[in-house]
């Protein structure tokens, strides 16, 4: 299917005409997970859950950055904010994430100068104006970000900025669907993999997943019609029994991917062991600064290695990032936890599942 304006990937006809397929070939029950954040907002804030059928179940999945973020690196953004001449750069999804005694959001309103940037280059503004003072920025995103985080060091390097550095808790997508296919209990009968994340890795970085697990998997772009599509391609697969790898997001998404922005990424990050939330250490599924770059390392640079750190008693969160839970099956759902009053990331962060269930459901 290619369409040629962004009006067309909307249109009302063309996705009564696939709903109406889907409802047609839709005979199994089926529990398929949208990986992306930005695809569980796309799905609710066009009703397309209230379209399916029955058999279809839509589960949101790991893909938002700040709800797979480890308790430790929360913390460790806060005991930042509490040191002396010290400037935290975030992105705004992390400012009201609880850690296990504050947040970002708390020590901002208790004195702390943490600051709300749009990308890593604003931080690199920042420290270049305020050379008396150390500046970090919170590394967290997927492929994505990455890339840019990466220019930003190169950035660093070429102005000889002594007072930037960064706290990477960045992911790598692939490793964590992986994992989910090994974890006991989680049953997905279909991937709809992240258009974002896959304009940079490109089709081919899902290939030995792929082949591993044998489970349908399309990548998808984030208009109604791209995700109705996708979805009856999921269906399609599973109704034949032929699982097959996908791209149905041709207009941004290659086999290759955006080679310029991993050669910078590899260039100046290494991969290594992760801690993600809820599922737990996933091997290989991060990225640290190379040996060369550990000057802007932060936690090397201020000593900061957080121990270990149990999720708050009684979120889900974790749990719902694997599939195993909706958020409506949380105990503190709409009553401890909402968006006023966050217990976990899920309703913190605007790609979280329980924010926009809270939000939209």
């Amino acid at each position: 299917m290619v369409l040629k304006y962004i009006e067309e990937y909307r249109d009302g006809t063309l996705a009564r005409a696939i709903i109406k397929k889907i409802q047609a070939v839709s005979k199994k029950k089926l529990r398929l997970m949208e990986v992306c954040g930005t695809h569980t907002t796309s799905i609710f804030r066009h009703g397309i859950r209230s379209v399916l059928p029955e058999c279809i179940t839509l589960l949101s999945g790991p893909g938002c950055p700040v709800c797979v973020t480890a308790q430790k690196d929360i913390d460790a953004f806060v005991e930042f904010s509490r040191l002396d001449n010290v400037i935290v750069t975030t992105f705004g999804d992390l400012i009201k994430v609880p850690g296990s005694s504050s947040s970002l959001g708390k020590e901002k309103a208790a004195g702390a100068d943490v600051r709300i940037v749009y990308s890593v280059f604003d931080a690199i503004t920042i420290a270049r104006e305020n050379k008396e003072k150390e500046v970090v920025f919170c590394g967290v995103g997927f492929e994505t970000t990455i890339p840019t985080i990466a220019g930003g060091i190169l950035m660093g390097i070429q102005e000889k900025l002594d007072n930037f550095s960064i706290y990477s808790a960045n992911k790598l997508t692939p490793p964590a669907l992986a994992a989910l296919m090994e974890t006991d209990g989680v049953k997905i009968d279909g991937f709809i993999l992240p258009g974002h994340v896959s304009v940079i890795t490109g089709t081919n970085a899902y290939r030995d997943t792929f082949e591993k697990y044998n489970i349908p998997s399309v990548i998808s772009g984030f208009e109604p019609i791209d995700i109705l599509n996708t979805i009856l391609l999921l269906i399609q697969q599973n109704e034949v029994g032929k699982p097959a790898l996908e791209n149905a997001y041709p207009r941004a998404v290659s086999d290759q991917g955006n080679e310029k922005a991993k050669l910078i990424m590899n260039q100046i990050f290494k991969v290594c062991n992760a801690t993600w939330r809820g599922i737990g250490d996933i091997p290989l599924s991060g990225m640290s600064l190379k040996k060369e770059y550990e000057k802007f390392d932060a936690a090397i640079k201020f000593g900061m290695d957080m121990p270990d750190m149990p999720e708050p008693k009684g979120c889900a969160c974790g749990e719902i990032l694997m599939g195993l839970k909706t958020p409506e099956q949380c105990g503190l759902y709409k009553k401890k936890c909402t968006p006023m009053t966050p217990v976990g990331p899920c309703m913190v962060s605007s790609e979280g599942s329980c924010a926009a269930f809270y939000r939209y459901a």
